[in-house]
C-alpha cells in the first residue's frame, strides 16, 4: 500500500496512527506529496486533490481519511478500531466531534491567511466558538474515555492540532478531565511517532503556502 501525504495534515496523522494500532504501519509506503504545487499529480489519486490518498496493493485508490480508515482497519489481522452493533453509533458520534474540531479549526486556518482587510473575523469568531462548544462536550464526556477507537484517535488527533495551530488559545484550563486524558493518550506509540512537524520547515522543503488536508 501507498499513502500520499503531507506532514502536517492531521488527517493523514489519523491514518498513520490507525495504521500503527492496526499493525499495518510497516506495510504503508508513504509518498510525500504538496498538492499545491503546480504539476501535482495528486489528482490522479484523489480526484478533488487533497492528501491523504491511499493506492492499495490491487491499485485502488482510496479518499477521505475516514475512509482510509476503516479500510487499514478492516484489512488487519484483528480489526477494532469501528465496533459493531450500538457502540458504533457513540463511536463515530466522537468521531464526529473530531473531525469537526478539525474542520472548524482549518476554515480558521485558511481565514487568518487572507489578507487582513479581507479576513471575516465574525466567522472566526463562529468557527472558534464551535470548537469551544465541542470541547466542552468532550470534557462532559472524558471520564467514560477507555481503550482505543477511531472516535478517541480522531480526538487526539484534534487536540493536537489544536496544540499545533494555536498554542495561545489554552483549551487545558478549564477542562481537567479532558487534558488528563489528553496526556496519557499522547503517549502512546502510535500518536508520539506521527506528531506533525512544522509549518515552516514544509515550507522550507516544499515551497507550500496553502492547506494540506482532506
Amino acid at each position: 500500500m501507498k499513502l500520499r501525504f503531507a506532514p502536517t495534515s492531521p488527517y493523514v496523522r489519523k491514518c498513520l496512527v490507525v495504521a500503527h494500532e492496526v499493525g499495518l504501519a510497516g506495510e504503508v509506503a508513504l509518498e510525500p506529496t504538496n498538492p499545491w504545487e503546480a504539476d501535482t499529480t495528486i489528482a490522479a489519486d484523489n480526484p478533488l486533490g487533497k492528501v491523504p490518498a491511499l493506492i492499495t496493493d490491487d491499485g485502488l485508490s482510496l479518499f477521505d481519511s475516514r475512509v482510509i480508515c476503516e479500510y487499514l482497519d478492516s484489512h488487519s489481522q484483528s480489526p477494532h478500531l469501528f465496533p459493531s452493533g450500538d457502540d458504533r453509533w457513540r463511536v463515530l458520534r466522537l468521531a464526529a466531534i473530531g473531525e469537526g474540531i478539525l474542520d472548524a479549526a482549518d476554515t480558521r486556518i485558511m481565514e487568518s491567511r487572507r489578507k487582513p482587510a479581507k479576513i471575516d473575523y465574525a466567522w472566526d469568531t463562529r468557527k472558534k466558538t464551535a470548537i469551544i462548544r465541542a470541547l466542552n462536550e468532550l470534557e462532559r464526556l472524558a471520564s467514560a474515555f477507555s481503550g482505543i477507537d477511531i472516535g478517541l484517535i480522531t480526538i487526539g488527533c484534534a487536540l493536537g492540532e489544536l496544540d499545533f495551530r494555536f498554542p495561545e488559545e489554552d483549551w487545558r484550563a478549564v477542562r481537567p478531565k479532558l487534558s488528563g486524558w489528553y496526556a496519557d493518550f499522547a503517549q502512546r506509540p502510535s500518536m508520539s511517532e506521527t506528531v506533525t512537524v512544522h509549518w515552516e520547515d514544509w515550507i522550507g522543503m516544499n515551497g507550500a503556502t496553502g492547506s494540506t488536508r482532506s
